[in-house]
């Protein structure tokens, strides 16, 4: 039992990385009926630029908290500006073409960021710094028998829920969200009533773009190894988290990512040979909700008019 325990924390701290991606996947989708494939390599590009900026600008040489928030901020910042630089440059000229020229672009994207990263930062994986003091010497926050939450497992449950009811509070609770919810209903609808659909667009990409980033800090703090590739598997994942809990339905791809989360971990943990399968358990995942659930646990079945 206590074994059991230990690896649904453990699946739930990853199932929280996957949840941030996988938002803002749905949400790009809720607005442009576009899968961004580009979104998993922003994650790459957050924990990169954590990296670069920590050895190369600031020169951080021991732990400490306002080290960490300095290069949380950055690299949220930066991610940011990147997302709203792919909106604005390959997505928005292609607005009105067919939808598999902008997948086809989507695709683009992503091999660019790829390989511009490893042009960039270099194609060997780098070594993390440690950013959160006292984490070397006691890793647990606390334990119950040998069950035990570590603290960069809590700080990803915190943020994560900090950043989740903030964004339900943006949409469900603003202006920006009411004309971010009108917007994914009819475009030329929203454009009627005086909203700006490039803005709203632009909003939506910035929002998943830094959800994007801040998972990517995390995992680089919780594995202090980043690469250029090291988006290319989370971002499918969290695309199988989004069309399990429902593409464009923001609590489905929440609750998603932490059901592909915590099955990936117990996969690994229970089954013989587990950890040569946990990669492959979100495939075997997305072919039986494509057959039995196309739209998803959360999601609801839409006509349209061919």
């Amino acid at each position: 039992m206590q074994q059991f325990l230990q690896q649904l924390i453990n699946g739930l701290s990853w199932g929280a990385i996957l949840a941030l991606i996988a938002v803002g996947y749905t949400m790009v989708y809720g607005v442009l009926r576009l899968i961004n494939f580009a979104h998993g390599d922003i994650y790459m590009v957050g924990a990169m630029g954590g990296w670069y900026v920590s050895t190369h600008w600031y020169h951080i040489d021991h732990p400490s908290w306002p080290a960490f928030f300095l290069i949380f901020f950055t690299s949220v910042v930066a991610c940011a500006a990147i997302g709203f630089l792919i909106e604005l440059i390959a997505y928005r000229p292609l607005r009105g073409q067919p939808r598999i020229t902008a997948l086809i672009t989507a695709i683009g994207v992503s091999l660019f960021l790829e390989y511009g990263g490893q042009q960039f930062f270099g194609a060997s994986p780098q070594g993390f710094p440690q950013l959160i003091p006292g984490l070397e010497a006691n890793p647990q926050l606390f334990h119950i028998g040998d069950v035990f939450i570590g603290k960069v497992d809590a700080i990803i449950f915190i943020v994560t829920l900090l950043l989740m009811l903030g964004l339900w509070y943006l949409v469900m609770r603003t202006k920006w969200g009411l004309a971010l919810r009108a917007v994914s209903f009819r475009f030329d609808t929203a454009a009627l009533m005086g909203i700006n659909i490039n803005r709203i667009v632009s909003l939506t990409f910035v929002l998943g773009s830094v959800l994007a980033a801040t998972a990517g800090i995390l995992v680089a703090i919780r594995n202090p190894k980043v690469e250029p590739l090291m988006g290319l598997q989370p971002g499918i994942k969290a695309f199988v988290a989004a069309v399990l809990g429902g593409i464009g339905n923001i609590p489905g791809a929440v609750a998603g990512g932490f059901l592909l989360g915590m099955t990936e971990v117990l996969v690994a943990g229970y089954l013989p040979q587990g950890s040569q399968y946990k990669d492959g358990i979100a495939f075997v995942i997305l072919i039986a909700v494509l057959l039995l659930k196309p739209s998803g646990l959360f999601g609801q079945n839409v006509i349209e008019k061919v």
